[in-house]
């Protein structure tokens, strides 16, 4: 076990990836952050929403798995926070004392806990159960913004850490070992790799990657739907629950939409298939984003954005896709993965984009197993030290070859077009322009790939002058843009011939820019027509729609169903009571 009065030290059995993830995750451990002592006046403010408990020692407050935890603040006694591991074995987190509190990340949603909170000595606690909870999160601002820093920061000491979570194993070189990975940290979820070598898995290869479970369950080659049900990372909404907005997509444009419906009181639901952030998740580094001088990771923006959301009380559905949308009496149905119902009276459609692929007959082979389309920290570590090939005009391409630059031994740049002019900005093109560690391949493109079972060899041409250039290079960047999410949506609204979303002017059912062709539908960032692909632009998007939303819930809170306590319900009796007075 760890000394509880100690910070966190990392456990010598992080690998090279972990490492390597979490200098993505910000700065250094902020203990005075994670574990703020309250003030008395905050104290005896969280009087009002919670009640008086007297604990004996060795209590279990909550368990790992626990879900809809309540916080716990500590008036008099000691609370143990425990990271269980999948070896059976215990390691002490931190130790609560007087005026501090329990919770970490799971303490916003409805998550299943990675730890367990158990008392120290006879204690008295100071207990706020959820329902009022999210009454003091709305009321309390002070209080509420220690609450969300100490929640990210405790989450983030657990991961890195790497003393507690599940356990993944699996060979290198497995792309299902990859996916898996890459679910894990883009959720902020703690996990330890056992890289398992061919030699040693024998007839039980088929099985990996395995995850081992801290009650000692595994899974193997679990999907991910499968495996966010198991840790607990799914949450599904009540299906007889009506929602007054549904954001399905949580980039930056749905996580904006998200955020600013949820704060002006709307009931706000987000769906979303494997974790927040978009492909603006999957961004080394954002260095154009208002207000980030020094630039911000995708995956720091995107953790950001969704504390922001859960402050608010967004509920996330993680892990399920959208698969068919139907409006029935006035209500949209949406059936996501596994017949999973959400019923909403308003649609924002922030799905973006999914990545294009170069046309090469033996492309698929090499996914994940030397084609890559994102360059994160995840992935530079595959190709340290190596030449690598970037290829595509935009602002990734060109954040991908600077930030790989700095790792790889070289960085070979290929681009269809004349130059980067006319699709990348103008500070990325002066870096690379400038950088030793970086060619430029214009009017070329890749024209073979080799190597078994994985990437070895990589040709391209050049298609003025014919010349062909063949490397030994086993990792390649494909970032040549993208093909909207929109499959869900054919015979719904109105698309263009690319899949893209018409929205606004004629092609709306009203004069909002995001309105689409069936009333009470939105579309917003990446996935609509004609828009700006850009995250500032997709956050703006994301934020302005919003006030359309309520327009239109507004125009029809007459004409659909609204919950007893909600927004539309309040809009509704002003109506009723400004009616009375003028008979």
């Amino acid at each position: 076990m760890t000394n509880p009065d100690n910070h966190i030290e990392r456990s010598e059995t992080v690998n090279t990836i972990a490492e390597t993830i979490l200098r993505q995750l910000g700065p250094d451990f902020r203990w005075e952050l994670a574990f703020p002592e309250l003030t008395e006046d905050m104290i005896e403010r969280l009087r009002r929403y919670g009640s008086h408990e007297y604990f004996p020692a060795g209590e279990t407050l909550y368990s790992p798995g626990d879900r809809r935890i309540d916080m716990f603040v500590v008036l008099d006694g000691e609370v143990d926070i425990i990271l269980p591991t999948a070896e059976s074995e215990a390691n002490i987190y931190t130790r609560h004392r007087k005026n501090t509190f329990t919770g970490e990340f799971n303490l916003l949603n409805s998550q299943g806990s990675v730890v367990e909170a158990r008392t120290v000595a006879p204690s008295t606690l100071l207990r706020v159960r959820r329902a009022e909870f999210q009454h003091l999160m709305r009321a309390e601002g002070d209080i509420a913004n220690v609450i969300v820093a100490a929640c990210i920061w405790r989450r983030l000491g657990i991961v890195k850490a790497g003393l507690g979570g599940v356990i993944l194993k699996g060979r290198s070189d497995d792309d299902q070992l990859i996916l898996l990975q890459r679910f894990f940290v883009r959720n902020n979820y703690p996990y330890r790799i056992v890289d398992v070598s061919t030699e040693t898995t024998g007839d039980d290869s088929t099985l990996l990657p395995a995850v081992a479970l801290c009650n000692g369950r595994t899974l193997r080659r679990p999907s991910i739907p499968e495996l966010a049900d198991a840790l607990g990372i799914t949450e599904l909404p009540n299906p007889e629950m009506i929602c007054d907005v549904a954001v399905v997509g949580a980039g930056p444009a749905g996580l904006a939409a998200a955020v600013y419906a949820s704060s002006e009181g709307l009931c706000t639901t987000v769906i979303e298939g494997i974790a927040p952030g978009g492909q603006a998740g999957t961004s080394s580094k954002i260095e154009n984003y208002l207000g980030f001088p020094a630039g911000i990771s995708g995956q720091q923006l995107a953790t950001r954005a969704q504390l922001q959301a859960l402050k608010f009380g967004v509920q996330f559905a993680i892990s399920r896709e959208v698969i068919t949308i139907e409006q029935i009496d006035g209500i949209y149905k949406l059936t996501l993965q596994d017949d999973i119902q959400v019923c909403a009276r308003a649609v924002v459609v922030a799905s973006g984009a999914q990545y294009r692929k170069l046309h090469l007959e033996n492309y698929p082979k090499y996914e994940n197993h030397g084609i890559y389309y994102s360059a994160t920290p995840m992935e530079a570590v595959l190709c340290r030290d190596q030449e690598v090939i970037v290829v595509g005009g935009g602002n990734s391409a060109g954040q991908a070859s600077l930030f790989l630059s700095g790792i790889a031994k070289h960085v070979h740049h290929i681009v269809r077009g004349p130059s980067f002019a006319e699709t990348m900005s103008q500070y990325l093109i002066s870096r690379i322009e400038s950088s030793s560690r970086i060619t430029v391949y214009t009017k070329s493109e890749i024209v073979a790939l080799d190597g078994d079972p994985s990437l070895e060899r990589v040709t391209w041409v050049n298609e003025i002058t014919g010349e062909r250039t063949t490397r030994d290079i086993s990792t390649v960047f494909v970032m040549i843009g993208a093909e909207p999410n929109t499959g869900w949506l054919f015979g719904t609204v109105r698309l263009d011939k690319k899949g893209f979303i018409l929205t606004g002017n004629s092609e709306g059912f009203d004069n909002s820019p995001y309105a689409t062709s069936m009333p009470g539908i939105f579309a917003v960032g990446d996935v609509r027509a004609n828009s700006v692909k850009r995250v500032a632009s997709a956050v703006g998007e994301g934020s302005v729609v919003i006030s359309y939303v309520h327009r239109y819930l507004a125009d029809h809170r007459h004409n659909i169903p609204v919950g007893a306590h909600s927004t539309m319900a309040a809009l509704r009796s002003v109506d009723e009571a400004l009616a009375g007075a003028k008979l």
